[in-house]
């Protein structure tokens, strides 16, 4: 898969949020975005995934997002802060999601609990969970299913470094089946020890682009 940002910009209440932002990435890269908070990194996720119109162009794999698609295929996401039905337990709150997407295998959604550190007996209702456990049923989601782009942001809040961990390894599977991604994040030490490349975002802008040394 290929991801093409080309002068992407999006103005809110006349402040503009992002500008002119351009990057390329592809199957098997994983993509990084660092900057403060208001930077744009979550912006710039959001019209990628086509959660938002913006201007510019969004291609994946020579569509447009906003015009001849109007949400990516095949895409996992986690942005901001993970919700689910409170009621239900973690694995119910996964089983309904893979019934969203036509898969009713339990199997599934167990070992991508598993895979983050979540038991799939747990029969805590997720109104009861903690915030590191709220997030890593939210990566858990996102893992789910080999989605060929994933699209996380602060994917390691309120994560324990057992839990970073986890988080480190499931990213490079996903590299090394070939999936692209695209992660947002104020840690630079997980951004430099997963990432191929770094862009820096300021103001909505992208300010530096960077190659990282393995």
């Amino acid at each position: 898969m290929k991801l093409v940002v080309s002068n992407c910009s999006k103005t809110i209440h006349g402040i503009p949020v992002l500008e002119s932002v351009s990057l390329e990435a592809e199957s098997g890269m994983v993509v990084g975005l660092a900057g403060v908070n208001g930077s744009g990194k979550t912006m710039l996720l959001r019209a990628i995934s086509g959660l938002i119109a913006a201007g510019g162009t969004i291609e994946i794999d020579g569509e447009k997002i906003g015009k001849d698609i109007d949400f990516p295929s095949n895409i996992g996401v986690l942005i901001e802060n993970p919700a689910f039905l409170p009621s239900r337990t973690g694995l119910d709150n996964l089983m309904l999601l893979l019934s969203l997407e036509g898969c009713g295998d339990c199997d599934v959604a167990k070992r991508a609990l598993v895979s983050v550190g979540l038991s799939p007996d747990d029969s805590r209702k997720y109104r009861k969970y903690s915030l590191g456990m709220r997030q890593r049923l939210g990566l858990a989601a996102a893992f789910m299913n080999d989605h060929g782009i994933l699209l996380l942001d602060e994917p390691t809040n309120a994560l324990d470094p057992n839990g970073v961990e986890l988080f480190k390894q499931q990213l490079c599977a996903a590299k090394e089946r070939g999936a692209l991604l695209v992660v947002a994040s104020h840690d630079m030490s997980v951004l430099h020890d997963c990432c191929d490349v770094v862009y820096t975002m300021a103001e909505g802008k992208i300010t530096r682009r960077e190659v990282v040394e393995k």
